[in-house]
């Protein structure tokens, strides 16, 4: 905890001289298509409540907005419809609809005539830098936040954090909405490296590799993320052998099934966060086909149909390595020695490689090193419906998680099937916890219970 006058001391140089003048309703840290959609939900809000504006910041430590720079591979496509954009399950009349960037673009009729659901990530990708360049919103790129402090006032009650930057300047917020995203998970095994990466950031790892000298690769994971790596190794590298390997028999069809979607449904929020935790986790568990190491069944029958080719010409390049696992991956000068082992059979094999491509998955980024003692622990296993993180008593200002939720949220937790909605259930709750910090709110600040249904700028079917 910091005392409010060491920081006043700190921050003499302010014109104000008091953090109360320099006070934001919300600073969020991380800039990605969740903090995205906060701010325009923030946006629009203001636009239409102009007496009861909220004062937002955002910081980013990319130089500019990207969304999976390394993954945007030719032709892949999105996982999820396209009406699941920034905002069109919140405001469906919004200006920052995919389909209203469509309009822009001069692309409209054409999509439409494409008949499909599922744009490319490229495309994608291009919407959400769109929209990033047209919201109107307070946000410091190439900014990186280290920490966030209590700030106490004379009553020893901490309502205010101050949001330190590596630069050393300080913003001062009532709330602090957190949206770092995910971080590479790696195996033990594994030293990245340039010839040793994780599938996060392929594209510039595979345009800085080195030459292949042996014409071999190994992907490691059997998820989308991996099936996709092994495709573009197999036809831009058309020498090379590309080795997959995974723990399972093979590759596992997603399950893109209507009743089975509704996992991602924006009122399940509600049943889930209201559920046992026992049940909660074996709903969790029983859909993870819907998200989690899992495959595009016209992906799975594109790969085996090219490696049946393969088996009849007798040419093989494409191998699958099920059941098996690498124990070890050594770099040299020219490469990656590569073993490999079957656990149906127990025996070993050693591959020269030119680079090993790990798509492993990702987990929560840790939040002790930016909010320290009041980092929880993980898995976050606690988190209020408005996605608010448990606080102790003396601390009145706000903590919000953009992703980090799925065990209290469900698996929308860090997806952007329902950014729209989590962005306006977030707004709705710091605008009525600050009605009621004013002077003569009433009871305070606990007395808010659930999220209220009148504010359109949070309009949901979870009511």
């Amino acid at each position: 905890m910091t005392d409010r006058s060491s920081l006043v001391a700190d921050d003499a140089g302010r014109s104000e001289g008091n953090p109360q003048g320099d006070v934001f309703d919300l600073v969020g840290i991380g800039f990605g298509p969740s903090n995205l959609a906060l701010a325009i939900a923030v946006e629009e809000h203001n636009t239409d409540n102009p007496s009861s504006a909220i004062r937002a910041r955002f910081f980013e430590r990319r130089s500019a907005f990207a969304w999976h720079p390394g993954m945007l591979l030719e032709g892949a496509t999105m996982q999820i419809a396209f009406p699941k954009d920034l905002v069109t399950f919140r405001n469906p009349t919004s200006s920052y609809s995919f389909f209203s960037y469509l309009h822009d673009r001069g692309r409209l009729v054409d999509f439409v005539n494409h008949q499909t659901f599922f744009p490319t990530r490229h495309e994608f990708q291009d919407y959400l830098q769109w929209a990033a360049t047209r919201v109107d919103a307070d946000i410091h790129y190439g900014t990186e936040v280290v920490s966030v402090e209590t700030v106490r006032n004379h009553n020893g009650v901490a309502d205010l954090f101050a949001v330190r930057t590596a630069d050393g300047a300080v913003a001062y917020a009532h709330s602090v909405v957190v949206g770092v995203g995910l971080r590479a998970r790696l195996p033990k095994w594994a030293t990245e490296s340039a010839r040793c990466f994780h599938n996060h950031h392929f594209l510039f790892h595979i345009e800085d590799m080195p030459e292949p000298q042996h014409q071999r690769f190994v992907v490691v994971g059997a998820g989308q993320s991996a099936a996709e790596v092994v495709q573009y190794l197999h036809t831009h590298y058309p020498q090379a052998e590309v080795h997959n390997v995974f723990n399972r028999f093979g590759y596992s069809p997603a399950d893109d099934s209507p009743y089975a979607n509704r996992i991602f449904d924006p009122q399940v929020v509600d049943e889930l966060h209201a559920a046992p935790l026992s049940e909660r986790e074996r709903l969790l568990a029983l859909h993870r086909s819907t998200n989690y190491s899992v495959v595009s069944p016209e992906l799975i029958e594109a790969l085996y149909a090219t490696e049946y080719r393969e088996r009849v010409s007798g040419r093989r390049r494409l191998f699958m390595r099920r059941a098996s696992e690498v124990v070890s991956a050594i770099e040299s000068d020219g490469g990656v020695t590569v073993e490999i082992r079957d656990n149906l059979e127990g025996d070993s094999e050693t591959l020269e490689c030119d680079a090993v491509v790990l798509a492993t998955g990702f987990e929560p980024a840790p939040l002790a090193p930016l909010l320290g003692d009041l980092a929880p622990e993980t898995p976050v296993l606690s988190v209020a419906r408005d996605y608010r993180l448990p606080l102790p008593e003396n601390v009145t200002a706000d903590v919000y998680l953009q992703g980090g939720t799925e065990k209290t949220h469900g698996l929308t937790a860090s997806l952007l099937s329902n950014a729209a909605i989590r962005a306006g259930e977030i707004l709705t709750s710091i605008v009525e916890r600050r009605e009621l910090r004013l002077p003569g709110a009433g009871g305070g600040i606990d007395e808010l219970g659930r999220i209220s249904d009148h504010h359109t700028y949070a309009t949901s079917e979870a009511r």
